[in-house]
């Protein structure tokens, strides 16, 4: 594994050191943590960052598998359209936020608004999320392991949400759906993919009310 310590470069400098050295195999990043949009717009290749990263990691990824070994700050894979983002500890605020697709995996717990405005991607949670998790959701699923804080799923438009713990309060437009086998075969499946220890029969589905919430009459 190739090895770049970004301990004394700013953004400019560890983007252009990355694009450098990455081909085929792990790129591996330490001391990244200062840096805020660090391995955005990637299309190829696997980062594994060394520690904590700074905010906005693999914001618009267009297709590579960025990791983080620790903690993720503000508004990871933001803009996000393929690939992979996985955090193994905790998300600070805002993570997959507008994303249109790939997959966001967060192994600890993320803070407030994760995956507002989720246009496509697949969003798991391994720990609890805070409020307004799942605000605007247009397409995608958005999965929490543990609980969930104020107005989980508020003003749902589109696409799933899965809890497998209780939430503080639920959002405008939401309402209970039983799961489906479909459902059950494709939590299945993602848990093992991710090494998750959770029983997916026991979660529960949220759907939206209406696909045109504003405009009821």
């Amino acid at each position: 594994m190739k090895t770049i310590d970004a301990k004394r470069m700013d953004l400019r400098e560890s983007s252009k050191e990355l694009n450098r050295v990455l081909d085929g195999t792990t790129v591996g990043v330490k001391n990244a943590q200062q840096l805020h949009g660090f391995a955005s717009g990637l299309v190829r290749g696997e980062v594994l960052v060394i520690g904590n990263s700074g905010d906005y990691l693999g914001a618009l990824n267009n297709g590579a598998v960025i990791r983080v070994t620790e903690n993720a700050g503000k508004y990871a894979a933001d803009n996000m359209t393929a690939g992979m983002v996985i955090i193994e500890g905790d998300a600070d605020y805002g993570p997959a936020q507008y994303c249109y697709g790939g997959t966001v995996m967060i192994r600890g717990s993320a803070g407030d608004f994760a995956a507002t405005m989720n246009k496509g991607a697949t969003v798991i949670i391994g720990g609890d999320v805070g409020d307004n998790a799942g605000t605007y959701m247009l397409k995608g699923d958005l999965i929490v392991i543990g609980d969930a804080g104020e107005n989980f799923a508020n003003y749902l438009i589109k696409g799933n949400v899965y809890i497998g713990g209780e939430w503080k309060s639920i959002g405008a437009n939401t309402r209970i759906e039983p799961l489906t086998d479909a459902d059950i075969t494709k939590l299945r499946t993602l848990f093992e993919k991710f090494d998750l220890q959770a029983d997916p029969s026991t979660f529960q589905k949220i759907v939206a009310e209406s696909e045109k919430p504003f405009y009821k009459s």
